[in-house]
């Protein structure tokens, strides 16, 4: 029975492209290097001693470089291609993380991380795109699937790392593993992967017969949101939960670090399985976003349970459960609703609510915080997780109303 068990797992990673593959290994050079984020508000706030006011105001700067960054490297996707964009945007934050850990002023590390993040956030949507040229189209959702869980992986050994170099090295150190993993993972990218041109996407059962311009597409703006609440409840886990993990709980960033991990194990195990018998079952994305919406919610009205350490566990867990069924079908539903040739203009948009979510969450969660505590937090986020669920049920009737027109 294991033994049938592993080679169901292990075909869900059969008929993949050579380019799909390299893609995946990269991104976990990458992510695997990612130390800094998890860790940067609790850098911000107990090394360089600034305020919650202070760390919310840094965040928007690195949420709002998140924001140009991704725009700009969304149409210039659809310009001058994807392959220039990615190589561009990997190498020069690599080495503009190096400079970072020497900024230590507050309006220098808002301009900075404004800068920073304005070209790392180029690399998001013209990777998406990617995907829709190297990969086959029967098999693109778990093509971006497959990238996820390279970004996940290297998520489950970086923050465990990182909690390990900061207790041995100081947050310095993270840094320089960022930087450096950046420029490796680019570099091998640069010598293995040859440009090609975007492919047509044939996967369209859930798009607009007709799309002009993705300012006119209602659906698609309302999916936005959706995708926006569900970013905004899944930065806690990088802004608001390590802190309360000490506060609360009195965890150490080992200890902090080894529950981000278990995010990790639960994603790596579960999601590409998950993905694998949606698409052999034929349900719709749509579905699947819905009931994610609502166990990433859950997830938070859990964390309202504050007299027992171990609910940080059970939340963990239903978070990773909700990123499950959230986030692999949203990248898939937001590259096949794109007509062709805006196809790095509607994921541009789509990895922009993820950076107006990285604003918003840090910035307004750690106002509520300061005023009222972290119990009102979770709350506000549970609730707006609710209402993003119900925004799904619209958009199925939309979709509905859309064909029948």
């Amino acid at each position: 029975m294991l033994k049938t068990a592993f080679n169901h797992y292990i075909n869900n990673f059969r008929g993949f492209t050579r380019e799909i593959w390299i893609l995946a290994i990269i991104t976990f050079i990458n992510r695997a290097g990612t130390m800094v984020l998890p860790f940067l508000s609790k850098y911000l706030k107990e090394d360089l001693h600034f305020t919650y006011n202070q760390v919310g105001w840094i965040m928007v700067s690195f949420g709002l470089g998140s924001m140009l960054g991704s725009w700009l490297g969304g149409k210039l996707s659809d310009k001058i291609g994807f392959y220039k964009i990615m190589i561009f945007s990997l190498f020069t934050s690599g080495v503009s993380l190096f400079l970072v850990q020497y900024i230590t002023t507050f309006w220098a590390l808002c301009s900075a991380m404004f800068v920073l993040m304005t070209i790392a956030d180029m690399f998001r949507p013209a990777m998406f795109v990617s995907l829709g040229a190297y990969a086959k189209p029967e098999n693109r959702t778990r093509a971006l699937t497959l990238v996820r869980l390279a970004v996940n992986l290297g998520f489950a050994a970086g923050p465990a790392l990182g909690g390990l170099i900061i207790m041995g090295m100081g947050y310095p150190g993270l840094f320089w593993v960022d930087g450096a993993s950046c420029i490796i993972s680019i570099s091998i990218f640069a010598l293995l992967v040859k440009e090609k041109k975007k492919a047509t996407h044939d996967d369209k059962t859930e798009s607009a017969p007709e799309i002009k311009s993705v300012f006119q597409d209602k659906i698609f703006w309302v999916f936005l949101f959706v995708s926006f609440v569900a970013a905004m409840i899944f930065f806690q886990l990088f802004t608001t939960l390590p802190l309360y993990h000490n506060e609360k709980f009195g965890l150490t960033e080992f200890q902090t670090g080894l529950l981000m991990t278990l995010n990790g194990i639960i994603i790596f195990s579960l999601e590409m399985p998950t993905v694998g018998f949606v698409e052999r079952k034929g349900f719709q994305k749509l579905k699947i976003i819905t009931l994610g919406s609502f166990v990433m919610a859950s997830s938070f009205f859990l964390l309202l349970i504050n007299a027992w350490a171990g609910i940080l566990v059970i939340s963990m867990i239903c978070i990773s459960i909700g990123e499950i069924l959230v986030f692999p079908f949203s990248n898939a539903f937001a590259l096949s609703r794109a007509p062709k040739g805006q196809e790095g203009r509607y994921m541009a948009l789509y990895t922009m609510s993820f950076s107006l979510a990285h604003i918003t969450s840090s910035k307004a969660s750690f106002e509520i915080i300061s005023k009222f505590g972290y119990q009102i937090n979770w709350f506000f986020m549970a609730c707006i997780g609710l209402v993003a669920t119900f925004c799904c049920f619209w958009i199925k009737k939309a979709l509905i109303d859309e064909k029948v027109s």
